[in-house]
């Protein structure tokens, strides 16, 4: 049995806080109620507030302004450890994108899932296809692949369960859903996801080509990726995009 250690009080208030100005409860560049006012809408008292809020303005999600009171930053920083993003969520920049399921499987590990998950000979993986399309043109083809169970139960014990949900809600629905990274990263509060990803230039090939709907010598480029939560890798996964697809802004790091 995985246990999951309980978070601090100020922790679950911090979290309440930042979920309401997520949520637009409280909307970039407006001032938040006064302490008193605030403490008694949230049923907490102030000095538990007021160490909320210091770790609310730590994170760069309040300011303080003189006369004005603590303000909501006019750009949030998004939830959870973002240097990890979806893919829909890189390509979103210039609009919308759907992620529109193809195929949900489980395989045994090929040479590339077997290198990169160290997955044992006959574990059995997670395998999503998934058509990524933006303003209804198709801008990327994701094949993602999860760890083994027993291995995602215990980088967190989460991560297979958000997986089946999504795979049961996704059952018999031609569109909507999100990436295996997307649900993944959606269930790891608390749990740091760090990725490292390369990039190659190719081909779509003919299979490839007649799902993205380009010719199969059309110009690519290939993402291989592969996810790890505390050192484990839980997802490896290729994105394939075609030339013309939704700029993918990349950020190089240390």
């Amino acid at each position: 049995m995985v246990s999951v250690e309980r978070r601090r009080p100020v922790v679950v208030l911090y979290e309440r806080i930042a979920d309401a100005i997520h949520a637009g409860a409280y909307p970039p560049g407006s001032t938040l109620p006064s302490e008193p006012k605030l403490a008694a809408e949230l049923g907490v008292s102030r000095p538990a507030l007021r160490e909320a809020l210091l770790l609310l303005q730590e994170d760069g999600l309040v300011s303080v302004r003189r006369g004005v009171g603590r303000t909501v930053a006019d750009r949030p920083p998004r939830r959870g450890f973002e240097h990890v993003q979806p893919l829909e969520d890189l390509l979103a920049a210039g609009g919308p994108v759907s992620v529109r399921p193809l195929l949900r499987a489980v395989e045994e590990p090929t040479d590339f899932t077997a290198q990169h998950l160290l997955a044992a000979a006959r574990a059995r993986l997670r395998f999503w296809e998934s058509l990524l399309a933006a303003d209804g043109h198709a801008a990327a083809l994701s094949q993602e692949w999860a760890a083994a169970e027993e291995v995602l139960a215990t980088a967190h014990p989460a991560f297979a369960e958000a997986l089946g949900a999504s795979e049961a809600s996704a059952a018999g629905r031609p569109t909507g859903g999100g990436s295996m990274l997307g649900v993944l990263a959606a269930a790891s509060r608390g749990v740091q996801l760090t990725a490292h990803s390369a990039i190659t230039a190719t081909l779509v090939g003919q299979r490839r080509g007649e799902q993205l709907g380009r010719p199969a010598d059309t110009p690519a480029v290939l993402v291989t990726q592969v996810v790890r939560a505390g050192g484990t890798p839980i997802l490896a996964a290729k994105h394939m995009l075609p030339t013309g697809a939704a700029p993918l802004p990349v950020l190089q790091s240390n």
